[in-house]
């Protein structure tokens, strides 16, 4: 196949323009893992239907997207232009949308998605064609500036360029470390050993987090573009995308998608007749929370047990094989095009002076809005979870965010005016993590919540170092006298103890990040600690220890 050119892209995005010209309006329907498991593949074939009935199918077209965000609403609809978003739509709401908004253009407003300011105090730019654009059609990717920046790095720029640019935009890593990107690259470049890889980490570990997977699902083309650009400053020729493979839908999209880059020539030899070459394929792990560690990754892709190794040496240096490797969460790598095309300067304008950018997140738990939200770096944590959230439903008080999954910390409300970056985090005990809130009422136990996270950690530990294969259960079994009513004042020094040396001595980061809900609940929340220990109660009665539970909950 003839190799692409700047002037193909034009002429695609021309043809699709003409096409969607003949369009008065497009129909999105959602159709990601969530909405897809609640009906709408349905929903897709009665607007089909629908349009047809209606005889409007010349001027109304209907597209497979991914989630727009509000996935507790699904199946959702959105419809251009305007931005109509429908919510909880059914086959049966179809016919009546069709004939009110496409027909007679009067949107239904009942019907419409109330969220508040859900998506008002958002800043999408990572999933910013989540919910527009078909992700099985690499046109429609194209058709908004896609593979654009690909071909500017190609053309005009040095790969010393490429890594300087992202350097002056001050990205840092999306998959929890927050280390500077630039500099990861930096050192992979100068890193002498060839042949050198790249691996796309979408191995998402953390109970209820789901925002790479989303992603993936919507906008696939941007992760392999964004991998594409690395891969030409760092002078790599191999790729893989490490995903999990209880993500059937995300890893039929990537394939779909590495295909359609592969037939227009974006992948493999010469791309875009320059002399820059690169492949990428799909690594299915087996689930494992440890693989998310970037050496328990590198064994993974290797095809042997996912357990990560002591560092140095690091992946940089010696990574796959032995080789220089460059390990980036798959949210970084989107990001990379559009610092490409609109430059540095225009990305560091958003978010914070050492923390840059938005950062996507799984908003889960106790909350009104649950969905993925995108926000910029150093938004507070009150307006993620009352402003955007909508705050805790039913008439229920807040009690407390875990931010940062099973390795992540748990903040009552007095630290919620705390900005989301990576260092404010720190301070208060939490951790970005691969992009987890979880928000809890009045009817949640801390003392249950650090349990329940240090059991997972005890079935997720790897078992390769003392502290975390030793430690950990040693701490779950504390956990379970206290809340059977057997604890002891002097199990909270041995938990506070344990945690703090389990933290500082084990050899990877699930070992020294699984005490941190540990922690915090012990600093912020200790009196409920207490209250099991010296009065045999539980105020959320979700612990044996209760008075007034006469059964141990299930």
């Amino acid at each position: 196949m003839k190799q692409l050119k700047l002037d193909d892209l034009n002429k695609i995005v021309d043809q699709e323009l003409e096409f969607g010209q003949a369009y008065n309006y497009r129909i999105n329907v959602c159709c990601s893992t969530s909405c897809v498991s609640l009906g709408s593949l349905k929903v897709l074939k009665a607007f089909e239907d629908a349009i047809k009935e209606f005889g409007v199918e010349n001027e109304c077209k209907v597209a497979r997207t991914g989630c727009i965000g509000a996935c507790s609403v699904g199946p959702t609809v959105l419809i251009e232009p305007g931005d109509y978003a429908y919510s909880n739509v059914t086959p049966e709401k179809v016919r009546q949308i069709v004939r009110d908004h496409i027909v007679l253009d009067l949107p239904i407003r009942d019907m419409l998605y109330e969220s508040g300011t859900f998506f008002q105090k958002q800043h999408r730019l990572v999933l910013r064609n989540a919910g527009k654009i078909d992700p099985g059609r690499i046109q429609d990717y194209i058709c908004v500036g896609g593979y654009g920046a690909l071909c500017k790095v190609l053309t005009n720029m040095a790969p010393q360029g490429v890594i300087n640019e992202v350097l002056a935009s001050g990205l840092r890593g999306r998959g929890g470390a927050g280390f500077p990107t630039g500099q990861k690259w930096r050192l992979v470049a100068r890193a002498v050993n060839t042949p050198k890889y790249i691996v796309a980490n979408l191995d998402e570990g953390d109970p209820g987090v789901y925002a790479n997977r989303s992603l993936a699902e919507a906008d696939p083309h941007a992760i392999i573009e964004g991998m594409l650009i690395a891969a030409y400053a760092v002078g790599a020729e191999k790729g893989y995308i490490y995903i999990r493979s209880e993500y059937p839908l995300a890893v039929q999209t990537l394939q779909k998608a590495l295909a359609q880059a592969k037939a227009m020539s974006l992948l493999g030899s010469n791309v875009f007749e320059t002399p820059f070459k690169f492949d990428i394929e799909l690594r299915l792990g087996a689930g494992a929370f440890v693989a998310g560690e970037e050496t328990a990754i590198l064994a993974s892709v290797e095809g042997k047990r996912a357990m990560p190794r002591p560092r140095p040496p690091y992946p940089a240096n010696m990574g796959l094989w032995g080789k220089p490797t460059l390990i980036q969460n798959v949210e970084t790598l989107a990001n990379i095009p559009l610092i490409v095309q609109n430059g540095s300067a225009w990305f560091a304008k958003t978010g914070m002076t050492k923390c840059s950018g938005t950062k996507c997140f799984s908003l889960t738990g106790k909350i009104a809005n649950p969905g993925i939200i995108e926000v910029p770096m150093g938004m507070s944590l009150r307006e993620v979870v009352f402003d955007i959230g909508g705050g805790v439903p039913g008439g229920k008080q807040f009690k407390a965010v875990l931010i940062g999954g099973p390795s992540g910390g748990c903040l009552p409300e007095q630290l919620l005016e705390t900005a989301i970056d990576y260092d404010s985090l720190l301070k208060v005990g939490a951790i970005m993590g691969s992009g987890g809130i979880v928000v809890l009422d009045e009817d949640d136990c801390m003392v249950d919540t650090a349990r329940y996270f240090t059991e997972f950690c005890v079935d997720e530990s790897c078992g390769r170092c003392t502290p975390c294969r030793a430690g950990l259960p040693r701490m779950l079994e504390v956990f379970n006298r206290i809340t059977h009513g057997q604890g002891e004042l002097t199990d909270i020094g041995t938990l506070e103890k344990a945690s703090v040396f389990i933290r500082d001595v084990s050899l990877c980061g699930l070992g020294q990040t699984a005490p941190n809900p540990v922690i915090t609940t012990l600093r912020y929340f200790k009196n409920e600690y207490i209250s099991h220990i010296t009065e045999h109660k539980c105020e959320a009665g979700k612990c044996y220890t209760s008075r007034y539970n006469k059964e141990e909950p299930a």
